[in-house]
């Protein structure tokens, strides 16, 4: 029963993926789109399939290289945003992939795994809520059960809400913000670890906010440095077991987390403060991950923030 509930209906699955495919492919050149970009809002966690214009994740210049052949990564948040991008580049390259989602992501989630089916990997699909410590050792067991290891972790389900001034933050959303991006991150990894073996990979997903701060965003800035000292206190840690952890900290992407934060206003001006005068999409943000997940490319580096800023410089 619980695979049952836990993969896809993998005809139709694999339908809808293929008529997305050749879209995407036609609409590639949109991500070269400068802002403003259309007006819109939706309620939380926001649902990738009804964002105008869609993202784009399938990275069609992307050739894969066998980098992730026969491993296997687990990856939260993997439904939609820069976790569906990330979990389609690693099945291109030849992993399975198990993605971890909110139950009201289900539809985004199906896609995600008709899209690495349609690239040849196999999908595990496990719903749940990160800020719980005994589901994220539940996500980690079925991923081991399903596919008899783990290589690879990805930490990338994030919450955020933006607030004026600090009094207007709640405790509630203090605590939902704090559970979600950061200890999220460490009970995942926890459990990841009595797993993982040499060679294997932790990647965080950290945030140009953890850096610099953002005056609206005090709590979500504040979990991004926490993951960023995370990832280097971790990488120290693991080091003498052949575990390597880094962390990718993009600036603004075009994802539902974002379309489900702001006002419609606010949505149509993301991205539009960087040098390239527009957010990123998934697929240029991908490629980064499969970088620090391939022992081939990135053996010799360990506990690094990685920054992908649109042109924008920024100390570490």
């Amino acid at each position: 029963m619980a695979n049952k509930e836990n993969k896809i209906k993998k005809k139709s699955s694999k339908s809808k993926a293929k008529k997305i495919v050749l879209k995407q492919i036609n609409d590639s050149n949109e991500k070269k789109s400068l802002s403003p970009m259309p007006g819109q809002h939706q309620t939380r966690p926001g649902i990738e399939s009804k964002i105008n214009p869609k993202p784009q994740f399938l990275a069609p210049d992307y050739k894969g290289a066998g980098k992730l052949k026969d491993k296997i990564a687990l990856i939260t948040g993997g439904d939609s945003g820069i976790g569906r991008s990330v979990a389609i580049l690693f099945a291109r390259e030849g992993a399975n992939v198990a993605i971890v989602y909110l139950p009201e992501e289900q539809s985004d989630a199906e896609e995600t795994a008709g899209h690495i089916e349609t690239e040849g990997g196999r999908a595990l699909l496990i719903s749940g809520d990160v800020k719980k410590a005994d589901f994220c050792r539940k996500a980690v067991e079925k991923t081991v059960k399903e596919f008899g290891k783990l290589d690879v972790l990805v930490n990338n389900a994030a919450f955020q809400q933006h607030k004026e001034s600090l009094v207007d933050i709640t405790d509630e959303q203090w605590k939902k913000t704090f559970k979600t991006n950061i200890f999220g991150y460490f009970y995942m990894a926890k459990a990841a670890l009595e797993h993982l073996k040499k060679g294997g990979v932790i990647i965080n997903t950290g945030s140009i906010t953890g850096l610099e701060g953002s005056k609206n965003l005090l709590d979500y800035s504040a979990t991004k440095g926490a993951i960023h000292a995370f990832t280097k206190s971790l990488a120290q840690n693991l080091v003498k077991r052949g575990i390597r952890v880094n962390c990718v900290a993009p600036g603004p992407v075009w994802t539902p987390l974002n379309v489900a934060d702001k006002p419609a206003k606010e949505v149509s001006k993301f991205g539009s403060d960087t040098p390239m005068k527009r957010p990123a999409q998934p697929e240029e943000i991908a490629p980064a991950y499969v970088f620090f997940a391939s022992n081939a490319d990135s053996s010799y580096i360990t506990g690094e923030v990685l920054t992908l800023l649109g042109g924008e410089t920024a100390a570490g």
